[in-house]
């Protein structure tokens, strides 16, 4: 077998220590911006569903309790728009990074097949298809791909690391491509809950996908939206015959949303409200941050949903990385997401608002 580290790239924030160290000196302590993690608390009602099904001795289903699929097929049909989804048209999975490192190999794909990913983008991407012996392909336009060998195409809309969001026509005609040449789409959207300059679609709007399901599925996490990012729960949504096969393939490895998380899953799905608190805590954060970024001499791109700035200063990612981490910031660079985000910081907005303060503060 070979080695790990011939088969896959450099765990990026293992780069990232040396300026953590750096932040972390700082007298009035560092403000970690590099990772989107959630800070706040997890809504009670999640919180009291998780507890009301903590005596769970048996194993889960892999494909959830009705109640769950009851959930996710209504958040899907009221969220996005979805056409009349039923339970064989959505799975729960554990967690979203798991299904994009892996979801290649349960595709059963390998040497001689292409999965193609944005130019800038998610590592796990890559990653996922390297795992499977798959070749790693990047893309600035889906529909001017070579279509040869291609397997699989990620569309990421809102963009993780840039914010930007995909229109319904752009959407469309990377669906209409794919269908076209036998690809199969998997949208990740794990986002689309925080636009803030423009309201994102999904790829399962009929709109986009016609009203068919036909070689789509779109991803979907509560972690973001709901900060249940240590609870692992995410699902998916749409082709019922895909879906079907890696309900049986999770099946044979086992791969089970822990029932104490399906229920509160349900609980998250059906209460909208902590979703408009943590947008309003998110939106001011960002504001803050943004404004004390440009008034610092950065220009901001896209940006217009997520919980990122995609920042710049026309200088060398690493410069800007080691000049914040002296002030005590710590932010991602660009490169970590791509060469093309050589030039280029994301600033998550993810910290406490304390730490935000303090941001702008020593921003400004």
């Amino acid at each position: 077998m070979a080695a790990v580290s011939s088969r896959l790239p450099v765990f990026p924030w293992d780069r990232l220590e040396p300026y953590k160290a750096t932040a972390a000196a700082h007298p009035d302590g560092i403000v970690d911006l590099s990772v989107g993690t959630p800070v706040d608390p997890v809504p009670e009602p999640i919180r009291a569903a998780l507890a009301a099904a903590s005596d769970s001795p048996g194993y889960p289903t892999v494909w959830g309790t009705p109640q769950l699929r009851d959930a996710i097929a209504g958040w899907a049909r009221r969220r996005l728009g979805a056409p009349d989804p039923g339970h064989a048209n959505v799975l729960p999975v554990v967690g979203s990074k798991e299904l994009v490192a892996w979801l290649p190999t349960q595709l059963g794909l390998g040497p001689g097949d292409r999965v193609a990913y944005p130019r800038l983008a998610y590592p796990t991407y890559e990653v996922g298809a390297r795992l499977a012996g798959a070749e790693p392909v990047v893309y600035d336009d889906p529909v001017a791909l070579d279509p040869a060998g291609l397997k699989l195409l990620w569309l990421n809309s809102p963009s993780n690391p840039t914010g930007r969001v995909l229109s319904k026509d752009e959407l469309r005609a990377a669906v209409t491509w794919a269908r076209e040449h036998g690809v199969l789409v998997f949208s990740d959207e794990c986002y689309l809950e925080l636009g803030w300059d423009s309201e994102p679609v999904s790829v399962l709007h009929p709109d986009v996908c016609g009203g068919s399901y036909e070689g789509i599925v779109a991803v979907h996490s509560l972690s973001k939206r709901s900060n249940l990012a240590g609870y692992r729960a995410a699902f998916l949504v749409g082709d019922p015959a895909v879906l079907g096969e890696l309900l049986q393939i999770r099946k044979h490895g086992g791969m089970m949303v822990p029932a104490p998380v399906q229920a509160a899953t349900v609980a998250a799905l059906a209460d909208d409200a902590h979703v408009a608190e943590q947008r309003a805590r998110y939106a001011a954060r960002r504001t803050a941050l943004r404004t004390a970024l440009e008034g610092n001499g950065f220009r901001i791109e896209h940006s217009e949903a997520s919980l990122y700035l995609w920042a710049t200063r026309d200088e060398p990612c690493w410069d800007t990385v080691g000049d914040l981490s002296k002030r005590g910031i710590l932010v991602a660079p660009g490169d970590f997401y791509g060469a093309a985000g050589e030039r280029f910081v994301r600033v998550a907005f993810t910290a406490t608002d304390e730490r935000v303060a303090e941001a702008v503060r020593r921003l400004t």
